[in-house]
């Protein structure tokens, strides 16, 4: 495993595989660091492919230079694969933000993408939908109002050595505990990334910006080969909130729900996971 920088997008970014191996592309979410990705990428790579992790946009040690808003984020990881992969389509996986920045990648320019797998957010218009069915989400949506007032989060997450953070992902992901060492190197990358990360649901704020990705995700539905995935016991983003979202996709769709398993499915239930994600990509 190699770490680069890519000069042109300001993104730093972990590499697996041979340099000329089938591309794929992992987009991490909140609260979270390309470590995320080390289970799938062994499995991937130890099927030809070559894996390729970044810091997302705002998180040390990328760029922490804004906007944050979906449109600017999309744009800025397909620069990244061109330059990664100038004239082959990609593979691509979102986990959390990474799922609607993939989304609006592969509305904008669906020919760079042979086939995506997302992780626990499914398609925004879905998700804006079904939260009217399934009213719990607001409440599990909460934090996202909280990240809304400036001082007063920039100041909550970070006490007690991100005590916030914690809180969060044992919320999210019931009885899973990645480490000490997995939270530690986390820790790191906040401490040097904060405000940036929290930035992202700041820009959903603008009626603009919610408007111009309603209309990018909305246009048309998503052709790249898709597969989707999302834990029964997910305390962020309900399972419910997931139903129906295969009218936005018109290319092939599977959705796998998993039982015992939360937010962080891919770190819970690495093997079936990678399963399912390895076996959609062979087939793409």
């Amino acid at each position: 495993m190699r770490r680069l920088r890519s000069e042109q997008t300001g993104l730093s970014y972990l590499s697996s595989g041979a340099e000329d191996a089938p591309l794929v592309l992992c987009l991490h979410g909140f609260p979270d660091i390309p470590r995320t990705w080390a289970p799938l990428t062994e499995r991937l790579t130890g099927a030809g492919y070559r894996v390729v992790s970044p810091w997302l946009p705002g998180y040390a040690p990328s760029s922490l230079q804004g906007p944050f808003d979906l449109s600017t984020l999309a744009r800025t990881i397909l620069a990244f694969v061109d330059e990664l992969s100038p004239s082959e389509p990609i593979r691509i996986v979102g986990h959390d933000w990474g799922s609607p920045i993939a989304q609006c990648a592969m509305a904008l320019q669906p020919k760079r993408f042979r086939a995506a797998a997302l992780l626990a957010v499914p398609h925004m218009l879905a998700f804006e939908r079904n939260i009217e069915r399934d009213p719990r989400q607001i409440g599990r949506s909460a934090y996202m109002v909280f990240f809304q007032l400036p001082a007063l989060s920039d100041h909550i997450v970070g006490l007690g050595n991100f005590r916030f953070i914690g809180r969060l992902w044992k919320t999210w992901s019931p009885g899973f505990d990645p480490g000490p060492d997995y939270f530690d190197e986390l820790k790191v990358c906040l401490r040097s990334s904060m405000p940036a990360p929290i930035r992202y649901y700041r820009a959903m704020r603008s009626p603009k910006v919610v408007l111009e990705v309603r209309r990018l995700v909305g246009a048309n539905p998503i052709v790249v080969p898709t597969i989707y995935l999302h834990g029964e016991r997910d305390g962020c983003v309900g399972p419910r909130i997931a139903d129906g979202q295969e009218k936005h996709f018109s290319a092939l769709f599977e959705m796998v729900k998993l039982a015992d398993a939360g937010h962080f499915l891919h770190l819970e239930r690495p093997r079936e996971v990678n399963a399912a994600i390895l076996r959609w990509f062979d087939g793409h």
